[in-house]
């Protein structure tokens, strides 16, 4: 005797009665989510679940109740921030627990399961691997040029704390993400096709050149790189690094056996950016230029 006739029969021999509203708690209190009110597919007699309803009911559960995972930080006095576990639904249980409810309706109510979820990068982590400096470069820019040192605070504050663990490859475009003026980018000059013109997030290619110059000072593995189509006055000739939401990316791997952590901060017209890993790494650092010193002092003009 097969599956489907052991399930049949299982069925006939075990009549229910379908409850016409399934009560949703969170801790106790009545959670009110309007893809959850009738998840049976209203066949008399059969405790049929409608797979399709019950996906979106826990789809709507989630966006209420979902709460994402923090990393631990490091804050702009060196002080550590720890790290905030995150949960969501746990869908498996909750979904035993809609067929127990419409099969035994065991109770009247039905209180969400969730499911706890770890952020990446815990305090200890963090801890271990701010201890040896493998990678660092420094860049000025003009601060009076107010709406392209804003894109550069905001890009600097997208890659800071970012962790890279072995293997690991990162994206400048995906780790800042879409520059927006939701976000607070603000237009700026930018460099297209060989001519300045104005732009949301003007400025932003000087935090990935900066960037670029202290992974490559590492020794770190660059996969995508590349130069403006003419010459930037904030860093040496051929060691930018132009990015684009919808065009050129700066992306690099991490080749070494231990994490490696990204610091960038800006101290009054310098942004900086350092590597950072374990005092037991093991890297092979290499050389890259700077401006003259005059050059730098300066800080750059308000070009991209």
């Amino acid at each position: 005797m097969n599956f489907t006739w052991l399930l049949g029969l299982f069925i006939l021999s075990h009549p229910v009665n379908m409850p016409d509203h399934l009560a949703i708690t969170n801790n106790g209190l009545p959670l009110s989510v309007n893809n959850c009110t009738d998840l049976s597919m209203n066949i008399p007699e059969l405790p049929v679940i409608n797979t399709e309803q019950l996906n979106k009911c826990m789809d709507d559960i989630d966006k209420q109740v979902a709460k994402e995972p923090k990393n631990a930080l490091i804050d702009k006095r060196g002080n550590m921030l720890p790290e905030q576990a995150g949960y969501r639904l746990h869908r498996q249980i909750f979904t035993e627990r809609v067929y127990s409810y419409y099969f035994n309706k065991d109770t009247s109510k039905l209180e969400l399961p969730l499911q706890t979820i770890y952020p990446k990068v815990d305090s200890e982590l963090l801890e271990n691997i701010r201890n040896a400096k493998i990678g660092k470069y420094v860049t000025s820019f003009n601060t009076y040029n107010k709406e392209r040192t804003n894109n550069i605070y905001l890009a600097t504050n997208a890659i800071n704390n970012y962790v890279v663990f072995p293997g690991e490859t990162f994206s400048f475009n995906k780790v800042v993400g879409k520059r927006t003026t939701e976000k607070g980018y603000l237009p700026a000059t930018v460099i297209k096709r060989g001519e300045y013109s104005e732009d949301i997030g003007g400025g932003i290619c000087q935090v990935s050149s900066t960037l670029f110059n202290a992974v490559d000072n590492a020794g770190l593995n660059i996969i995508k790189r590349f130069s403006h189509s003419r010459q930037v006055s904030y860093i040496p000739p051929g060691r930018d690094a132009t990015v684009s939401w919808d065009g050129p990316d700066f992306v690099f791997t991490n080749k070494y056996n231990q994490p490696i952590l990204i610091q960038a901060k800006t101290v009054g017209n310098n942004l900086m950016v350092e590597v950072y890993s374990s005092d037991v790494i093991n890297f092979n650092p290499k050389k890259v230029p700077y401006l003259p010193y005059d050059l730098h002092k300066k800080g750059s003009p308000s070009k991209n």
